[in-house]
């Protein structure tokens, strides 16, 4: 038996869990009508089969009707659940992997336009800021029947063959019972702290008794809320502790801080740029307080911080969530001693923004999460192996090279640089993205491994492609940014990017037009105002940085709303023209014959990039294909077969942003669904 804390087994009450490592409670938006179909159980099971031990599946399945899920969570208030349930549970169990749910009703924090159109309740009529809407009070007849689908949910779970489950309680209807922020109610269930907690009680209670000593329960909840007003530290302490004396539940599940904004958010999940496991040590004074089973997960990215938290004994149980959705196999890899083949997990978020922004959770550099159905983790080999060409060291193009080398193809790589990155070594220059790094450093060691040739300072052309005798060229030569966007002046603007490299210094006075809505605006806005410039970020959406999304937004505005930086929307950069040693730039708006001007001395323009195609236009007619794909193989699954030139001497490709400007993911993914079939 290794000697790794990681991999030592635990045992929960009567369940032996084989190692140390499980993934939290989290619903990554794949139910479909509600249920955990094909592609849930296909991501599960993924996990289960490479060693994790536990799997805490559907973050916030609801167990009341009135509990609508803003995003595309498991309905465990249908009695058709159990089937589905029953389906992934024995299939992770054949893998010799635990499996649990957590369920919740969600109080406030959800909308009364979702669903049924129901009144959204909660213990007060204090409205959530993230989700808007003014709750009913709750009546006591909403309380007791709510109490009754806790426990018939519960039933149904252990129906499905489920180990346990855990209650949520940190933002949503049972954390809004405990918060005197958000509970407003007279005795039994408000007042004293005791009182707030009556309903918790009774919901443990209840389940106890329909599903029995054997069937596992506990509570993931908030131990401080960090708000003004709310639970403290103290608080946290003493609700531990009754947790454990009321013999109820079998673990604890602890996180820090509050969800009802969005900073709050991402301060209990945090993402790039923020501190590793920053409520790690807070849990493990749950832990040391209570001597009670305690869980954990905030940004464990890495299995050094993890191995930590057993060997310290901070944690019973430690939760790598988004680490496995970047790498599922994390636990096989630690086991065969094959840590540094981990796929890192650079807390990009888009997994989770993704989700509250209504679509599924992908990982950014992970294309098969959440396509385990047709898309493969490990890369089979090919049935002959081929001379494959890749033009560009972008996001694409190596991960375009690990596939095919993986696939046992002889590679070889062209870049124009003097190093491998593209436009993620730009990103990666600003400090707070420096994790972005690793999706290139992670591809390079990848590629060394399987003899990947590569060719810096090296702007290949078609002659120099030709020469290594391609059976396939890949073009992922990328984009360059695009800011002939004006009517007038685009020859005194500079793009983002020239402000990132720092190839154009900072002005002091500088209106930044952004037109993509991506990071590059905001990190420019970022470096330009903390040389103490005022900085002006102009967009015509209705909202700014829409492509940046909820969670990554906070580290930024953090950074900016500290500086002398103003956000206008709705107005649309027209024009730019010199007076004196200035700039005037002239503001136009798509809602009608409207115009600002601003006097500055800097224009910045974000629009993202057009292709750097040349080569690739270059190469086109020599190919067999003439550059063109089948879209229906590439989206089931099928096989190129396009011919369309019988002299030509190779396929040719392109993808990423040579194509069209996207984002790093689907620069990712277009090179995985492509070379796992060439």
């Amino acid at each position: 038996m290794s000697n790794d804390p990681l991999l030592q087994p635990y045992q929960l009450k009567h369940l032996v869990l084989r190692n140390r490592i499980m993934i939290t409670s989290h619903e990554p938006a794949y139910p479909e009508d509600g249920m955990p179909k094909d592609r849930y159980r296909a991501y599960h099971v993924e996990r289960a089969k490479a060693g994790v031990a536990l799997t805490m599946t559907a973050g916030s399945a609801s167990v009341s009707r009135d509990s609508p899920p803003v995003f595309n969570n498991i309905l465990a208030w249908k009695d058709e659940v159990v089937g589905w349930m029953k389906k992934l549970t024995d299939e992770c169990h054949d893998h010799g992997c635990a499996v649990m749910i957590q369920l919740t009703h969600l109080g406030r924090r959800t909308r009364w336009d979702k669903a049924d159109w129901l009144p959204v309740v909660s213990p007060s009529f204090e409205r959530e800021a993230a989700h808007r809407s003014f709750p009913k009070k709750m009546e006591d007849w909403d309380i007791e029947r709510i109490i009754g689908d806790y426990v018939d949910a519960a039933e149904r779970m252990k129906a499905a063959g489920l180990d346990g489950l855990e209650i949520q309680a940190y933002g949503h209807l049972m954390d809004q019972f405990w918060s005197p922020l958000t509970n407003d109610l007279d005795g039994p269930y408000g007042g004293s702290l005791d009182n707030r907690l009556r309903f918790t009680f009774d919901v443990l209670r209840g389940i106890r008794a329909r599903c029995g000593e054997d069937f596992i329960l506990g509570v993931r909840y908030t131990g401080d809320e960090d708000l003004p007003g709310g639970l403290t530290a103290e608080d946290g302490l003493a609700i531990s502790q009754k947790l454990k004396d009321s013999g109820l539940v079998d673990f604890l599940n602890v996180v820090k801080g509050h969800i009802d904004t969005d900073a709050g958010l991402t301060d209990v999940i945090p993402v790039q740029g923020m501190r590793n496991a920053p409520h790690l040590d807070f849990a493990g004074q749950i832990r040391k307080a209570t001597g009670f089973p305690t869980f954990h997960a905030a940004k464990i990215p890495d299995v050094p911080t993890a191995r930590h938290a057993i060997a310290a004994g901070l944690l019973d149980m430690v939760g790598m969530t988004r680490a496995h959705m970047a790498d599922p196999h994390l636990v096989r890899k630690v086991t065969l001693g094959r840590e540094d083949d981990i796929r890192p997990c650079v807390g990009a978020n888009y997994c989770l923004d993704r989700i509250y922004q209504g679509g599924m959770a992908f990982c950014l550099h992970n294309a098969a999460t959440g396509r385990e159905q047709t898309m493969p983790h490990t890369i089979p080999p090919a049935p002959a192996k081929k001379r494959i060409t890749v033009v560009g060291a972008g996001p694409a193009g190596m991960e375009a090279a690990r596939v095919a080398a993986e696939r046992g193809h002889a590679v070889t790589v062209f870049e124009a640089a003097d190093q491998p990155g593209g436009q993620i070594r730009l990103t990666a220059l600003d400090e707070r993205r420096r994790e972005m790094i690793s999706i290139i450093a992670w591809r390079m060691a990848q590629c060394e491994k399987h003899g990947v040739k590569f060719r810096f300072n090296t702007f290949a052309d078609a002659a120099e492609v030709l020469a290594t005798e391609p059976d396939e060229v890949i073009v992922a030569t990328g984009g360059l940014p695009h800011v002939e966007v004006l009517e007038q002046g685009n020859e005194l603007v500079s793009s983002a990017w020239d402000i990132l490299s720092g190839d154009v210094k900072p002005g002091q006075n500088v209106l930044i037009f952004d037109d993509a809505g991506d990071h590059a605006a905001l990190q420019a806005a970022d470096l330009i105002s903390a040389s103490g410039a005022a900085v002006e970020i102009v967009t015509p959406d209705r909202s700014f940085s829409p492509e940046v999304m909820a969670m990554n937004l906070v580290p930024y505005m953090r950074n900016l709303q500290k500086r002398d930086t103003t956000f206008t929307v709705t107005w649309r950069l027209r024009s730019v023209t010199r007076e004196g040693n200035r700039l005037r730039a002239r503001l136009g708006s798509d809602y009608g014959a409207f115009t600002r001007e601003r006097i500055v001395d800097q224009v910045v323009v974000n629009h993202g990039t057009r292709p750097l195609d040349e080569l690739y236009f270059e190469l086109k007619p020599l190919s067999s294909n003439l550059g063109e794909v089948d879209y229906e193989a590439l989206t089931t699954g099928g096989l190129q077969e396009v011919r369309k030139n019988p002299g030509g001497r190779f396929r040719l490709y392109r993808i990423g942003d040579a194509v069209a400007a996207r984002n790093t993911h689907a620069a990712i993914y277009d090179a995985l669904r492509l070379l796992k079939d060439l």
